[in-house]
């Protein structure tokens, strides 16, 4: 287990100016979310607009069910065979995202991946108040079972899959593998799970800025949330896990991560890989990828190398 990382300074690709002004959000992270989270999008969009892409091709919004929400891009790199496959599901609280929420932003993800040999496969999916628990772990279940399908004609391994899931998509992620509701009979197939900045269990807590979309997704009746919160499960994961989250999270984010940690590591009695992003808030620790920090995807790939 790591507590945190320092081996590249935070926000080392980003103009000086840039660096000040993510460095001043993190403290007041909680205050405003949607402005912030609007403001670090910007602050990427030049720098990820201009990052390397070369040798990736990129296939936009593949079927993978029938709902126009239930698409994925795959995102395969020269030559690939028998690679190592990522599979990521993005945020949006539940009730809004996409896979693409800016044109740059989640496609870093995949193609920091793909640049490291890697075959990506970046996942859309349908959202609250049509689609409720379990309907986007649901989702996740339909696209792993396509690409598990899929994958070798994309040059990736169908038994090295690796699913990477951010905030409420970390929620979907970690309730397909471990949730009894929706797991499939015959297992996740699954060679790892990432889950970074996870809302791993489902409160309405007044801190919560996000209660009226937990809501949205996991119903009115509180009295169900704990059986339908991931944390509940955590013990029965029988997968490699790695947990990742910022410094400055959305309110509680941090506390579910270390509490389905804790949950994990005393079933197993040994505690699974975990790092804290250190001056990362909620949105930049996904949009840093495919900068040139890089600490974080290279604690990815050597989790992916041992599992």
């Amino acid at each position: 287990m790591r507590a945190n990382i320092g081996r590249v300074r935070p926000f080392s690709s980003l103009p000086a100016s840039a660096r000040r002004e993510l460095l001043e959000i993190g403290p007041v992270w909680g205050r405003d979310i949607q402005r912030h989270r609007e403001r670090v999008f910007e602050i990427y969009r030049p720098l990820l607009a201009g990052a390397p892409k070369a040798g990736v091709s990129v296939v936009r919004d593949v079927p993978y069910a029938t709902h126009a929400r239930q698409r994925l891009d795959v995102f395969r790199p020269q030559g690939a065979r028998d690679a190592d496959v990522v599979v990521f599901v993005h945020g949006g609280a539940f009730v809004r995202g996409d896979k693409r929420a800016t044109p740059e932003i989640y496609d870093n993800v995949l193609y920091w991946f793909a640049r490291q040999g890697c075959v990506g496969y970046n996942v859309e999916y349908r959202l609250a108040p049509e689609s409720q628990y379990p309907g986007g772990a649901s989702d996740v279940a339909l696209a792993v079972a396509w690409v598990r399908s899929h994958a070798r004609g994309h040059g990736g391994d169908p038994g090295r899959i690796f699913l990477i899931g951010h905030s409420a998509g970390a929620t979907h992620a970690a309730s397909y593998a471990c949730d009894p509701v929706v797991r499939p009979a015959e297992g996740h197939g699954l060679a790892g799970q990432v889950l970074i900045s996870g809302r791993l269990r489902a409160d309405t807590r007044a801190e919560n800025p996000n209660a009226a979309a937990v809501q949205a997704y996991f119903g009115a009746d509180e009295s169900r949330y704990e059986a339908r919160s991931p944390v509940t499960h955590a013990a029965s994961l029988d997968l490699p896990l790695f947990i990742a989250v910022a410094e400055h999270e959305n309110p509680l984010l941090d506390v579910y991560g270390v509490e389905f940690l804790h949950r994990v590591a005393a079933a197993r009695g040994r505690a699974p890989r975990f790092v804290q992003l250190r001056d990362h808030n909620h949105i930049s620790i996904v949009a840093h990828f495919n900068t040139d920090e890089d600490a974080l995807g290279r604690e990815i790939l050597e989790f992916v190398a041992g599992a």
